[in-house]
């Protein structure tokens, strides 16, 4: 760590070295500036981040912590990318500009680009950084940038000002973009829209799309995609699409599209999976068209893909991706009619979230696995401190899979996490947040209802849970009770846990009544392996611990249906 962060300081103190010498060789007696903020959304209280737009799609805006007002902006750095958010604005000629902005967070950057920068090492606090610079004799643009730094953690910034006239008296791009084309919906949820076009063109070039739901300015982006999420179900939106220069030059409107989002209530997203876990590499792994024979069961979850090394996928991270033992098994369960959903990741092992090197690294291991198997859809078991207590790489699994999912229609996307008594933790609800900010329109937020610290009631705990989830989904996606549920899963533990909690099948059988009643998208439990019964046997691989039938709760949960 000393190497890298003595790496880190001789480029600050390069890239200060560089801001004086620019600010030393401006133009003398440069003009005034007027103090107004022409920034747009400085304080991101608007509650997106538009116009900002932010590199690895890592920005979002939050409600904790803040500095001035209710929102402020996250920067999810990851090891390879400083998550850097830039705002362009029309400035005049030879004037001299204030920026200011409030930062927190380990080394964060506050400047312009290809001129002077600004930065602070303060991580627990709000601090201020100012900057002055003066444009260029025929500048009538300027890019401002805040960003962190690479493998340093989460940064926030609020209250960015930038105090000068406008751009507009004396600029000389006049000339707006042409209109974007081929507008058209690559898919639609209950609550969320993508769309993508052709790219516009410029005689100096195109810096934003401006995504408009009717009059509505709704989203802005820096390419030619884009996911609106936070809409209604069963309802029609009419999208248009304007491309936006340096200079504040627009474009005309795109070919109108008009989609319908789909049903809400107890439809949400149409996707409904009872899928208990089976390991192939632990635990007396049973045959699985046995266990489909005597159960009715279709679907497995089957444990885990891991990294072999390099973001290579693999069983366990070190049996073969195909030609073994779980091939095999899907080979049976699709044989017997049935099919299969890896689950990347779990408590341990070697991930492929914390160590492939971006997200676009990680989509493409999990494209490998996709591929090979042909898969409707894919889990995401994002668990202890390595990813699921790590904002960073939980922002670059989520941006991973909404990679895939554009890559891949019609598949389905779940993340699995763990939770408290009354909902998502701390993390839990981090997870949600980011994924509502990035867009990455997952289908199944699923909690594993268990470990909770020696609590009794398991019927309970796991409702009251599924409860606080539900609340989170509607608070963050502006949905409905019934659009909420549809996007919730449950992943029980038979018999006894961990922490020595016992659900017997008469309590799974209640939440499983429960899971139905109410609509939810996914049940599941671990593991099939240990759905045989050794009353006082403990916590083992390949029995429940309690008194129960073969494939009890297996049985149950094939009565699954949402």
């Amino acid at each position: 760590m000393r190497n890298t962060l003595g790496r880190h300081r001789r480029r600050l103190l390069a890239l200060l070295g560089s801001a004086a010498l620019a600010l030393a060789g401006a133009i003398a007696l440069p003009g005034t500036a007027q103090a107004a903020n022409i920034l747009t959304n400085p304080g991101f209280e608007s509650g997106s981040l538009s116009p900002w737009t932010c590199t690895g799609n890592l920005g979002s805006v939050v409600s904790s912590p803040v500095h001035g007002g209710s929102k402020a902006l996250q920067g999810a750095v990851t090891d390879s990318d400083n998550a850097q958010c830039t705002q362009t604005v029309s400035v005049q000629p030879n004037t001299t500009y204030s920026l200011t902005g409030w930062v927190r967070g380990s080394y964060v950057y506050l400047g312009v680009t290809g001129g002077a920068s600004n930065w602070t090492t303060s991580p627990s606090a709000y601090s201020q950084l100012s900057v002055s610079f003066t444009t260029g004799a025929s500048q009538t643009s300027a890019t401002i940038y805040v960003h962190g730094w690479y493998a340093q953690g989460t940064y926030y910034a609020d209250d960015i000002s930038l105090d000068g006239p406008g751009g507009g008296g004396g600029g000389s791009d006049t000339q707006a973009p042409t209109a974007p084309t081929g507008l058209t919906s690559t898919g639609r949820t209950s609550s969320s829209v993508s769309l993508q076009w052709n790219a516009s063109t410029d005689n100096v070039g195109v810096t934003a799309y401006d995504i408009y739901s009717g009059s509505n300015n709704v989203l802005s982006v820096s390419g030619t995609t884009a996911t609106v999420s936070g809409l209604s179900p069963s309802t029609s939106y009419t999208f248009t699409v304007k491309a936006r220069d340096a200079a504040g030059n627009t474009s005309g409107a795109s070919n109108a599209v008009s989609v319908t989002t789909d049903a809400g209530g107890g439809g949400g997203t149409g996707f409904k999976q009872a899928a208990p876990y089976l390991y192939e590499g632990w635990g007396d792994p049973p045959n699985p068209s046995t266990v489909m024979s005597a159960t009715g069961i279709k679907w497995f979850t089957m444990a885990f893909v891991l990294d072999s090394g390099g973001c290579t996928p693999a069983w366990d991270g070190s049996r073969p991706l195909t030609g073994g033992a779980d091939q095999s098994a899907i080979n049976a369960v699709r044989s017997a009619g049935g099919d299969i959903v890896p689950s990347f990741g779990g408590w341990q092992g070697s991930k492929l979230g914390a160590n492939c090197s971006s997200a676009s690294a990680l989509a493409g291991a999990l494209q490998k696995v996709i591929d090979a198997y042909s898969l409707k859809a894919i889990d995401m078991d994002i668990e202890n401190s390595d990813e699921f207590e790590n904002e960073a790489v939980q922002a670059k699994i989520l941006t991973a899979l909404k990679t895939v999912k554009a890559n891949n229609p019609g598949l389905k996307t779940i993340v699995t996490f763990g939770t408290s008594t009354t909902g998502p933790t701390y993390y839990g609800n981090r997870l949600i947040e980011q994924a509502q900010s990035l867009g990455a329109d997952i289908d199944v937020f699923t909690i594993m209802p268990f470990d909770f610290g020696g609590g009794s009631d398991m019927y309970g705990n796991t409702v009251n849970a599924a409860e606080g989830l539900k609340a989170k989904l509607k608070s963050t996606f502006g949905w409905d009770d019934a659009t909420a549920y549809s996007h919730i899963g449950i992943s029980g533990m038979n018999g006894l846990s961990d922490q020595q909690e016992t659900t017997t099948p008469a309590i799974w059988t209640q939440i499983k009544d429960w899971a139905n009643s109410h609509h939810i998208a996914r049940l599941a439990f671990w593991s099939v392996n240990r759905d045989r019964p050794c009353p006082g046997g403990g916590v083992v691989s390949n029995c429940s611990g309690i008194s129960q039938n073969n494939w009890q709760f297996t049985s149950i949960t094939a009565g699954f249906t949402g």
